[in-house]
This record gives C-alpha cells, sequence and structure tokens, in this order.
C-alpha cells in the first residue's frame, strides 16, 4: 500500500508515535507560567480525575474496580457501598452499569429494553472532559427502549434505518454511565433482568458486517497516589488530549497551554524543568485550588450556586472551567440540571463545618415541602475525608422517598430525619441517617426535579445542630 493511500486511522496513529518523539517546549516566563499553569489545572483535573476511573473500570483487569473491557458493559447489580472507591460522592439508590467507548475505529450501538413506566432509568454519556453531551433513557428518550448510535468526532459514515438516535461525541473515548432505579431489596432480581438487557455492540456487530481495521494499540500510563495533586497531572493532561482534535473555542487556550509544555500526545518531562520553572507551576496549581476553596466557601456552602452550574454539555458550562473542576472534585459525573438537582449539605444553618464528632443534626421538611421530584430523592451520607460512603452497623447510607412509608412522621405531618453518629433513641431510628464520628457531608439527589425546584420556588431546610 502505498503511503499516501494509507487510511486515516493508520495516518492518524503515525502522528501520534511521531509527536510523542518530541515535546512542546517550556517558553513561558516564570509569571506568565505561573498564571498558565492555574488555568491549565482547572481545565485539566477533571481530565486526569476521568482517567483514573477508566483505568480503574476498563484497563486494569487484576483490579477491584474493573468492569468490563472497552466497548463491553459492566453491570453493577447492587447499590453502592463503602467498599467502592472507584469515584467519590457515588450514588447508593441506582445500580450502575458501565460502559467505556472507545469510537475511534467505528461507532458504538447502545441497545436499551423497553422498561416499565414507574421505573426510573437513564444512561448519561460523558466526553474526556467530563462534559454530559448527551442522555438516554426516561426523561430523554423515554422507557420504550431503542438503538442509540455513539459516534466519534470525525465518523463521517451513514446512519442506519433502524438507529432511533445518532449522538456525536467530541472525544474518541467516550462514557456511558447508566443507572437503573431499584426499589428495594426484593426488586434487586428485576433490576438485574433489566441490566441484563442492555446491549453494547460495535456497529460493525450490529450491522452483521466485517469490522473495520482495528485502531491503534494504547499504551495506556498507570495512576499514582498523587497525580492530580501537582504537576505530574500535566502528563496525565497530555495523554488523554490525544483522543480528541482540539475545539475551535479552545485553540487560543491550548497555544497558550502550550508555553508551558502541555499539547496532545507529548511527553511532559517535568524532570528537565529547572527549580525557578518547577516553582512556578506549584505555585500556579496552589493558585488553583485556593480559588476552588474561595469558591466553595463563598458559593458552594451558601448554596448561592447549585449542582446544575457544574455538570452539563459545553455550551451549558461555556467556557467556565473553576465549575467543571469544582464539579469533579466534589462528586465527579454528576447529573446534568435536568436530569437531577443535587443539593449539598456541608455546613450546617450557622455555617459550620458538619462533624459527628461534635454534633448531632436534624433535617426538617414541613408538610407538603418534601423534595419536588417526577421520580425520587435521596439523602446520601459521606465520609468528609474519603468522601465515600460511611460505614455502620445498619448498613445505612441514605434516606429515599421509596422509605417513607417505614419513616414515622410528625404530629403535624412534617418529616424530621436524624443526622448524627449515635443511634437515637425514643423510637427516632428509623429516621436515622448514620454520620461518621468526624467530618461528614451529604447530598440531596432530586431525580427529575419538578418546575418548582428549578425555578427557585421550593426552599431547601438546612441541617440544625440539635439543642439550639
Amino acid at each position: 500500500m502505498r503511503f499516501e493511500k494509507a487510511p486515516r486511522l493508520m495516518l492518524a496513529g503515525l502522528s501520534l508515535l511521531l509527536s510523542c518523539s518530541a515535546w512542546a517546549d517550556f517558553t513561558a516566563t516564570p509569571d506568565e507560567a505561573r498564571g498558565i499553569a492555574k488555568e491549565a489545572y482547572l481545565y485539566g483535573f477533571p481530565v486526569v480525575e476521568m482517567y483514573k476511573t477508566l483505568y480503574s473500570q476498563a484497563v486494569d483487569k487484576g483490579g477491584p474496580n474493573f468492569k468490563a473491557p472497552f466497548n463491553r458493559i459492566g453491570n453493577t447489580a447492587k447499590v453502592f457501598t463503602p467498599k467502592d472507591t472507584a469515584f467519590v460522592t457515588p450514588n447508593s439508590d441506582t445500580p450502575y452499569s458501565f460502559v467505556w467507548m472507545d469510537l475511534r475505529a467505528e461507532p458504538v450501538v447502545l441497545t436499551l429494553p423497553p422498561i416499565a413506566e414507574s421505573r426510573y432509568y437513564s444512561v448519561q454519556l460523558i466526553d474526556l472532559y467530563t462534559q454530559n453531551f448527551a442522555y438516554l433513557g426516561t426523561r430523554s428518550t423515554g422507557n420504550k427502549g431503542g438503538n442509540f448510535m455513539i459516534v466519534g468526532p470525525d465518523w463521517q459514515g451513514q446512519q442506519p434505518v433502524n438507529i432511533d438516535r445518532l449522538v456525536r461525541s467530541e472525544s474518541n473515548i467516550a462514557y456511558a454511565l447508566y443507572r437503573t432505579q431499584l426499589f428495594d431489596n426484593e426488586d434487586l432480581r428485576k433490576v438485574k433482568q433489566i441490566q441484563n438487557a442492555y446491549k453494547v455492540q460495535t456497529l460493525s456487530q450490529y450491522l452483521k458486517q466485517p469490522a473495520p481495521a482495528a485502531a491503534p494499540k494504547i499504551d495506556w500510563p498507570k495512576p499514582t497516589p498523587t497525580m492530580s495533586d501537582g504537576p505530574d497531572l500535566f502528563r496525565y493532561l497530555n495523554f488523554m488530549l490525544g483522543f480528541a482534535p482540539p475545539q475551535d473555542v479552545e485553540k487560543d487556550l491550548l497555544t497558550r497551554f502550550a508555553k508551558i509544555g502541555i499539547a496532545a500526545g507529548q511527553p511532559f518531562k517535568y524532570s528537565e524543568l529547572n527549580a525557578e520553572q518547577r516553582k512556578a507551576l506549584d505555585d500556579g496549581i496552589s493558585d488553583a485550588k485556593a480559588e476552588f476553596a474561595q469558591l466553595k466557601k463563598d458559593k458552594v456552602d451558601t448554596h448561592q450556586v447549585t449542582s446544575g452550574d457544574f455538570f452539563g454539555t459545553r455550551e451549558h458550562l461555556n467556557g467556565n472551567y473553576l465549575y467543571r473542576y469544582a464539579g469533579a472534585n466534589m462528586g465527579i459525573f454528576g447529573n446534568s440540571a435536568e436530569e437531577a438537582n443535587y443539593i449539598g449539605y456541608f455546613v450546617d444553618n450557622q455555617g459550620k463545618p458538619l462533624n459527628g464528632a461534635r454534633h448531632s443534626y436534624t433535617l426538617h421538611f414541613n408538610k407538603g415541602e418534601l423534595p419536588p421530584a417526577d421520580a425520587f430523592w435521596s439523602l446520601t451520607m459521606y465520609d468528609g475525608k474519603s468522601k465515600l460512603l460511611v460505614a455502620n452497623h445498619k448498613k445505612r447510607y441514605l434516606i429515599n422517598s421509596r422509605m417513607l412509608p417505614q419513616l414515622k412522621l410528625d404530629a403535624d405531618g412534617g418529616l424530621t430525619l436524624y443526622v448524627q453518629h449515635s443511634e437515637p433513641v425514643d423510637g427516632k431510628k428509623s429516621n436515622w441517617l448514620p454520620a461518621p464520628h468526624g467530618p461528614f457531608y451529604s447530598v440531596l439527589r432530586v431525580y427529575l426535579p419538578k418546575p418548582e425546584m428549578v425555578n427557585g420556588q421550593w426552599k431547601m431546610p438546612l441541617l440544625t445542630p440539635i439543642g439550639q
């Protein structure tokens, strides 16, 4: 085969190989490098955090969090527990299914079965920037099921006639995160049946045609415990950017990043930088972390911004990389606002950090003022240090709307939940959400929020220390 006639895929692989033989020069002055490092850290953190999950679920076959190889589905036929550590702030209401899609060689077809109208389910489609580029399921496509084709940024083929929808990802690596509502423990068998009916095929498999040439093999870099904390993040960012063509809106930004050695598919050689350059990068990263800490204190803890500000499409986020960072830091792979609303409880009604070793708390909903959801709501407990679910002897990690028949209402018809470390007495055990003996936070999730929540008419109650 003559070189000029080689398929685009082979040329792309050769280009990536050649680009890895050099690296972008560090041309920024120290002051300039500090500012660029701050921007690049906020920009790249979600990408690298996503890589951690990708590696553990689709690459590390011997690891505890492995789910399935690329373009295959992995089902978790149980709700998450404190033993699940693949990503922070998981929900424990909807058993997950996972598909890591490699779209370089050909599209992937996701087939969903029809399910009962009373059950919520969704497939959240996420690009490598952690942007939610589309949804399938109850809200977006209904419960009737269907065949949905996910294509990469460069795919130019024709949509088959029996495909219900074509969805384009701007990156060649993408994530499909399924949530299937679980009603109670007895319902787990039905959830397993639904999960077993989820089907994933490459387009050639779906059409029963010969497969195209395979994409080049990927040498996946092994994650390290501190890869997201400092300049090593830029090494993984360079690697991941090789799977997404630059967007026009970001070309100037990426040109700026190249001044400190950030470039798609190229190595990042921190060891070859001098002391002044290294300090500039470290200081820039510290500036980024400080900006997030200020955002959390001023706007997140005070509920001036909501989860809907942090998660969504590229168009929704509109270049706000601080917000995208905040979403990945506090609860990566969160839903877009129209799919679910997340209310984070990080402080009490006096603005003080929550701590189960210092206080017990109540959360009171007036009669008729429970979270307004067309699907369901859930309040889940997380350890303030690990950001994972909290182990307790009752194995209760949340209280949700499906549990209302088992909860005890107040005399006036309201509902009071007891959020504390020690088990309460006097008939309050049914309403207890166990907290750790130390820092914690809780997340109130409202799936398919009603208009009164979206427009701010519904007012969230605050966690109040008992005795105030």
